[in-house]
């Protein structure tokens, strides 16, 4: 099996959260490099990181180890653009699948994508499962990609799409935690 691409989405203001998600300082690393480093320790590759909001400050700041920065200048639209970028950038690739993890979620580690990345392949959608729901990361077999770029608009990303299709769900409850980060006291709550 190859594996499969890695995508953080990173490009969000993280006005709820007063500054970009990128950027949070999360157990003395950055979210970004965080997630990033998660992807490739699952064995993604690539793996690419969308930037939008303050992308000059995140790549002076951030390490980026490894990975391809894409720019969105679109990110004010929301996280659907951002998803369109990304697989755009990875039509050249021979990626079969794309795993994609937002950059707000540092209870996902490295063992929840691994769960999610077996299931890679061109026609795959699968997704972890965190308390009974569909959660992150989300695999897009290659397949899909133009069907979800079509679909993700607003801050839905993927959602529409995967909606209306068999989505295989992968728990992941025992490994990861599916809680994202909106305000500075949501990552207080994970921190311990």
């Amino acid at each position: 099996m190859t594996a499969p691409a890695g995508v953080v989405l990173a490009a969000g203001a993280g006005r709820r959260f007063g500054m970009p998600k990128a950027l949070v300082d999360y157990r003395g690393t950055l979210l970004v490099d965080r997630t990033a480093k998660v992807l490739a320790d699952a064995g993604c590759d690539p793996v690419l990181v969308v930037l939008g909001a303050a992308a000059e400050e995140v790549r002076e700041r951030a390490e980026l180890a490894g990975v391809t920065t894409v720019i969105n200048p679109d990110w004010p639209s929301g996280m659907g653009s951002s998803l369109r970028a990304a697989l755009d950038a990875l039509q050249d690739s021979d990626a079969p699948a794309a795993l994609i993890l937002p950059v707000d979620m540092p209870g996902i580690g490295p063992e929840a994508v691994r769960r999610v990345a077996e299931h890679s392949s061109p026609d795959a959608l699968a997704a972890a499962s965190h308390g009974g729901r569909r959660s992150h990361p989300v695999l897009l077999g290659r397949d899909h990609w133009t069907g979800a770029a079509a679909s993700a608009t607003g801050d839905a990303g993927a959602r529409d799409y995967l909606k209306q299709r068999a989505v295989t769900m992968i728990l992941c409850d025992d490994v990861s935690d599916g809680f994202d980060v909106d305000r500075p006291e949501d990552l207080e709550r994970h921190s311990t």
